[in-house]
């Protein structure tokens, strides 16, 4: 993450973003046994609840946040899984199933004959107020692709978004739900989506047909979709996009970079194509004549990495950071803070995008996918397609000036570095991770220090 990039902190109010949490908590308890159900009655960080484990021959146990409770020193048995199956809605092909009007989620683990052996019971809550820390890019009419590990809110965002936008700005709101994790379980769906219209998918493959179909039947005016996941799907989001058609949606992974390096979904972000290039035009550029370039404009056209519903990270014009990557580039998003009285801290990093500049061949970083995201030496992706760089006027390529007197927040002055024959991309990432008083320079002359590699430093 850039977070810990020197930013310069600008304050967003928000006004009357209070968090309201309904998790519909007592519906789930009674689908539980008793001699489960009580002690999780009992236990006093109860609203802090994210799920309930119930595994065959094990003690069954409750997960909170950072560690687990056990409810009952008796391993769990058949009849206790029986009795919560009986209880709730009929596993899917994705072998889950629902409480009625909740956003309660149960999975279910099954052996070889197909018997549940194993049931996760994972709590659903409708938190009100949680899109505030992104509602100016929801409500910007920009399509919108959130990402992040499992259970940092992504879903829980997402309806809050779909609510916003249907309740508030009054538009056309089609929710395609695959588990029936936005709208909850059973034919109507939980009130925490608004007027958002739901669409049901009846097995997890054909999500992204019924995508298309909420477009051709229905005419909404903006699309959600939970975990984009497959090469269907994200064409089906690309077709969408194409018929100005609003997208919010989520998809696996955890940054954007984890997107770039996945041959699935980098369809979302425009794709990556390898792109031979003339010998004059390989000349021009100072790069070797193959290189890797954006092959098509993005399907969503912002990217909000979450770490928690109060912290998020935000790439507002994915063409260009994903450009930017592929020319060995920081990827420097804006971070976003919410505070407890619903004022939103946006802090934008200090150093601006790097331009292009002319570098030595051997300290030339290019995105490569045989080094499965790590930045190569050889070669820079121009921003440009050949039509639009005949029509574009020149773009400057001298080394940006660098201030004398940058110094950092602990008022130790910058160190100016020079690679060469190091990757660009990664010294610059780990300088920002560690926190250092050092800034990367493509020009020789306005460095302090060079640094390279031995086997460079041998050959002078």
């Amino acid at each position: 993450m850039a977070s810990q990039e020197p930013r310069n902190p600008r304050l967003l109010r928000v006004a009357g973003t209070a968090e309201m949490i309904t998790d519909d908590l007592d519906q789930l308890l009674e689908v539980l046994p008793p001699h489960i159900c009580d002690p999780l009655q009992a236990l006093q960080e109860r609203r802090e609840l994210l799920e309930v484990v119930m595994d065959l021959g094990r003690e069954p146990e409750a997960r909170l946040p950072g560690h687990e409770v056990l409810l009952s020193t008796h391993a769990v048995r058949e009849e206790d899984i029986d009795y919560v199956v009986q209880r709730i809605g009929v596993f899917g092909d994705d072998n889950r199933a629902g409480i009625e009007r909740t956003l309660h989620r149960i999975s279910a683990i099954r052996n070889r004959e197909g018997r549940i052996v194993g049931i996760t019971c994972r709590v659903g809550r409708a938190v009100f107020g949680t899109v505030a820390i992104i509602r100016d890019i929801v409500e910007s009419g920009r399509s919108i692709l959130m990402m992040g590990r499992p259970g940092v809110g992504k879903t829980t965002l997402l309806r809050e978004a779909a609510r916003v936008l249907a309740d508030d700005l009054g538009k056309r709101v089609m929710i395609v739900d695959t588990s029936n994790e936005i709208g909850g379980d059973g034919d109507i769906p939980h009130p925490a989506v608004g007027h958002a219209r739901r669409m049901q998918v009846p097995t997890p493959l054909m999500q992204h047909a019924v995508m298309i179909e909420a477009v051709e039947n229905h005419m909404p005016e903006v699309i959600v979709i939970d975990e984009i996941g497959t090469e269907l799907e994200a064409a089906a989001a690309r077709t969408i996009a194409e018929r100005g058609v609003q997208l919010v949606a989520t998809a696996h992974g955890n940054t954007l970079e984890n997107l770039m390096m996945n041959p699935t979904l980098s369809d979302l972000i425009g794709g990556i194509q390898s792109v031979t290039l003339s010998d004059e035009e390989a000349r021009r550029r100072g790069t070797q004549k193959s290189v890797l370039e954006r092959k098509a404009p993005p399907t969503f056209d912002v990217v909000v990495e979450i770490q928690n519903w109060s912290h998020v990270a935000v790439h507002e014009n994915v063409s260009e950071v994903i450009d930017g990557v592929l020319r060995g580039q920081p990827v420097l998003p804006t971070v976003r803070r919410r505070g407890p009285d619903g004022e939103v801290l946006i802090e934008e990093p200090l150093m601006p995008r790097a331009r292009t500049v002319p570098l030595p061949d051997a300290d030339r970083p290019a995105f490569s996918p045989t080094t499965r995201g790590r930045p190569r030496s050889g070669g820079i992706a121009d921003e440009l397609g050949f039509e639009e760089r005949r029509a574009a006027p020149t773009i400057d390529r001298r080394p940006p000036p660098v201030e004398p007197s940058t110094t950092f927040r602990n008022g130790r002055q910058a160190v100016r570095i020079y690679p060469f024959g190091v990757n660009r991309s990664r010294l610059e990432t780990q300088i920002r991770s560690l926190g250092l008083p050092a800034q990367v320079v493509g020009d020789q002359k306005q460095a302090d220090v060079v640094l390279t590699v031995r086997n460079y430093y041998r050959r002078k």
